[in-house]
């Protein structure tokens, strides 16, 4: 069972991941970014209740009890994070289209987030993030990996990525295009140097 200490760092991690999906889902109408949040939304909530139950066994005094309400505050802060951003994904989904001010903001505060899942076929399958590159030779930067159930944060060079991983990356709309014909195996990493030709031939 993980502790207290640790469902926490996974709830800050998560809650973040999901303000970023939450407002990429608004500004590029993102319906796959929008139920990623929620889905992540019904996870923050488990956890936070794990915290609750995890400190009410653990208090054996009233000093106990006072050192884990700052936790406790900690964790509800976090769900509250995570039910806003729960709120901005459901806009997505209700077919709301953002005002132009709004885009505008948007579009000079954040770079396109989106969620893509790795097929067998593709380059990326069974190799590392040291190895790839992607962030050099796509612009697109892996912020989470969800493998199954699990949840890989901010994954470094040594992180392997498997088929069927969904990858949450943050880049430019040209980047989202190469990855996305990437993960599926429709380019290989070697076509890299002419990917301009693959994007032409879907405009």
């Amino acid at each position: 069972m993980p502790s207290v200490k640790d469902i926490l760092i996974e709830m800050k991690d998560m809650s973040e991941l999901m303000v970023d999906l939450a407002y990429s889902a608004v500004l590029f109408n993102n319906k796959d970014a929008a139920e990623e949040v929620l889905t992540l939304e019904n996870r923050l909530n488990s956890m936070n209740y794990e915290i609750k139950k995890q400190s009410l066994v653990a208090a054996r005094s009233l000093e106990d009890a006072e050192k884990l309400t700052t936790l406790l505050e900690i964790a509800e802060a976090a769900e509250s994070m995570g039910n806003a951003a729960k709120d901005l994904a459901d806009l997505t989904l209700k077919g709301f289209e953002p005002h132009p001010v709004f885009r505008a903001v948007m579009e000079e505060s954040e770079r396109n987030i989106i969620r893509l899942k790795v097929k067998e076929e593709s380059d990326l399958a069974n190799e590392s993030l040291g190895d790839l590159l992607l962030l050099n030779r796509t612009g697109m930067r892996i912020i989470s990996i969800r493998r199954g159930e699990s949840w890989i944060y901010g994954p470094d060079k040594n992180t392997v990525i498997l088929a069927d991983d969904f990858l949450i990356a943050k880049g430019t709309e040209t980047g989202t295009e190469i990855l996305e014909k990437l993960v599926s195996g429709e380019i290989r990493l070697d076509d890299l140097a002419n990917v301009e030709e693959f994007i032409d031939e879907d405009d």
